[in-house]
């Protein structure tokens, strides 16, 4: 027990009542703590020393040790009729025997409280899923120290999400209630498919002719196939999207983006050399004109 303690009320410090959880103790905190900052509060003496005050406080309680002991040292103090009551009953010489040091509980047993619940420590895990598992949803199992977990899988879920299991965390003390248990989900990539929020992104090579004169050409989707039509003169990296076509969520059903990538021939036969460069001839209009060259 620290002699200082005896003298301040961190509850009151904190605004918080003697039984306020650990949330509420953090979340008064960190509203104090903003508004007495000293970056808050430049040349401003009294709010950098409530700041000081504020952190004192907030030290101990976030402590479960720490806060116990405060809490024992207040009850004892309640006890014996305040701070000076409390130095005129105990003095640090007659905490020691013999050289032995006496423990306060049992000397004051009759104020000990009894230790506070408190929750179990939040675990996590990961798990790794196909990609059509994620988009489709799942049921799998995950193994934590021998305890195995059913873990329901959404649809839609992305890489990276987290999946809460509530109370099958740690073990809480002293009564406390277990903890969480957190699966962090790790999707394997697509051959072609590209994840984009809901919506999925492909890129669809085509020919030189296919997309010069236009045409219909068939894109793979999540359940099959769909066609889109390419109007003629479709420019390398134009972007069509397929209403509906992408990843269903909670929130909602995603598009298919698909953006086509036109081809260049590496080999060209004789024909196709001349019917190129007809065309070339034919072609008078400069593509470059508008950079002045």
């Amino acid at each position: 027990m620290r002699s200082e303690w005896l003298e301040k009320d961190y509850y009151a410090t904190l605004g918080v009542a003697s039984d306020a959880s650990a949330k509420e103790i953090k979340k008064s905190f960190r509203k104090l703590a903003r508004s007495h900052h000293p970056d808050s509060n430049p040349g401003n003496a009294d709010a950098e020393e409530r700041f000081k005050e504020i952190n004192e406080a907030y030290d101990v309680l976030s402590d479960d040790d720490q806060r116990d002991e405060y809490d024992e040292a207040r009850a004892m103090r309640h006890a014996y009729g305040g701070h000076r009551g409390f130095e005129q009953q105990v003095r640090v010489e007659d905490l020691f025997h013999d050289g032995a040091a006496f423990d306060l509980g049992d000397l004051f047993g009759q104020v000990r409280r009894e230790p506070r619940p408190r929750r179990g420590a939040n675990l996590e895990t990961d798990m790794s899923l196909s990609f059509d598992e994620a988009v489709s949803g799942a049921s799998r199992s995950v193994e934590l120290d021998g305890e195995t977990f059913t873990v329901k899988i959404p649809k839609g879920v992305g890489d990276g999400a987290r999946i809460r299991l509530g109370g099958r965390g740690g073990p809480g003390r002293n009564g406390g209630q277990r903890g969480d248990l957190y699966v962090r989900v790790q999707v394997d990539p697509h051959p072609f498919f590209v994840r984009d929020g809901r919506n999925l992104r492909l890129t669809v090579p085509v020919s030189f002719t296919e997309a010069a004169l236009g045409s219909v050409i068939e894109v793979p989707t999540l359940d099959g196939t769909t066609k889109i039509r390419m109007p003629a003169g479709t420019p390398s990296g134009k972007t069509f999207r397929v209403r509906g076509k992408g990843v269903t969520t909670s929130r909602g059903v995603g598009d298919l983006l698909v953006t086509v990538e036109v081809l260049v021939p590496a080999t060209l036969n004789d024909e196709q050399r001349q019917t190129l460069e007809e065309l070339h001839r034919q072609d008078a209009e400069n593509p470059r004109v508008h950079l002045g060259v």
